[in-house]
């Protein structure tokens, strides 16, 4: 296995693998600064550098990435606040991740930084054709004033025989990704555009690597389990429309923002095609014109595409990397599907506590690593 060195910053100066980039970013470092790289600026990488900086002490956080808002796939999302079920992981941890994510832009919503983050509260309904199995979620109390719809209300969805009236957040990302991105830069850490073919790039110029790559995990760190389902949405002008309708299938939906209405959508899994398919904006508008009628009337149609880095659990996991004697500690933290804004700042914190338990081991002298 080799030998590491009892102080992990020992091997932090000096190194010329990364471009050479630490003569400029490194030269005032105190010695003893974990360096740390997050590789992805989505949701989920800069959350978790945003944790990083909060819960691990002298440490440097730098987020390496080919694309940074607004050109990453979280740009394309919806943004709304209720969970996707992960099949393989439990649901007394997807609800404390929904909470604590909940609870993190609750706060943010009910500051003066609401309009900057693009973080607001909305009310609506989530519509069955059928009663469902589960007809109250295990996210229901965490969402405010959940409840189940009354005949009233839903004479207004014919086709649909049951519904929940509740109300929840709308995250939304074109203006969360810079806010996030300010906060990294206002706690001194680093952007660096820079695509990363393997994560062994970042040996030894980084103590600790984390990963939030989404899909490109599949080459990063070899993950066939992770896969895109392609999501085409529809971007109108429609500012009548007030309250958020989604199908329960998840299929369909309809969510009002600051600035547009935003319709969807598609679930098309394997598929890489990042042009819109006029064929798909049709079917969405027909759908969603089927649920909300005023949307006939709506303009200014703009179609986006995203590839949602789907898998059958988030891997939030500690790997060691060895080559030539050589060691780096990666944590894994992406495979969030389409619930990634629903459950970020949960995972975020997560992936951020393990980055922690590598450095402390890492700064532990030792004869064997303890991770």
């Amino acid at each position: 296995m080799g030998t590491r060195p009892a102080k992990l910053w020992e091997t932090s100066f000096g190194a010329r693998d990364f471009g050479g980039f630490q003569d400029c970013f490194f030269r005032d470092r105190p010695m003893d600064t974990a360096q740390i790289a997050v590789v992805g600026a989505g949701v989920a990488g800069l959350s978790t550098a945003v944790c990083i900086s909060k819960l691990v002490p002298r440490c440097s956080v730098t987020i390496v990435s080919d694309k940074f808002t607004p050109d990453t796939t979280s740009d394309v999302a919806a943004g709304m606040l209720i969970p996707h079920t992960y099949s393989d992981t439990p649901i007394h941890k997807q609800k404390q991740w929904f909470r604590e994510t909940f609870n993190h832009l609750f706060a943010i919503a009910n500051s003066a930084e609401a309009g900057d983050a693009g973080v607001h509260l909305v009310s609506g309904w989530q519509i069955f054709q059928s009663t469902p199995t589960e007809e109250v979620p295990f996210w229901a109390d965490v969402v405010l004033g959940f409840r189940k719809m009354t005949e009233a209300e839903l004479k207004k969805f014919p086709q649909h025989v049951f519904g929940q009236a509740f109300t929840t957040l709308k995250c939304e990302c074109p203006a969360y990704l810079p806010w996030l991105e300010k906060r990294i830069k206002g706690s001194g850490g680093w952007t660096v555009t820079r695509r990363i073919e393997d994560l062994w790039e970042l040996h030894p110029s980084f103590d600790v690597v984390v990963n939030c790559s989404g899909l490109g995990s599949r080459e990063l760190a070899g993950d066939s389990k992770i896969f895109p389902v392609r999501g085409q949405v529809l971007q109108v002008q429609a500012p009548w429309v007030e309250h958020f309708i989604r199908d329960g299938s998840g299929l369909t939906y309809i969510y009002p923002g600051t600035s547009h209405v935003t319709l969807g959508g598609t679930r098309q899994k394997g598929d890489w095609n990042l042009f819109p398919d006029a064929e798909n904006s049709r079917e969405i508008l027909s759908r969603c014109c089927a649920l909300e009628p005023s949307l006939h009337g709506a303009c200014n149609i703009r179609e986006k595409v995203g590839l949602r880095p789907y898998r059958p659990g988030v891997r939030l996991q500690t790997e060691l990397l060895v080559r030539d004697g050589q060691r780096l500690p990666v944590v894994h933290h992406y495979g969030h599907g389409s619930g990634g804004i629903s459950v970020h700042w949960g995972t975020a914190l997560e992936a951020a506590r393990l980055v922690s338990e590598c450095v402390h081991a890492l700064r532990t002298p030792t004869p064997k690593s303890q991770l």
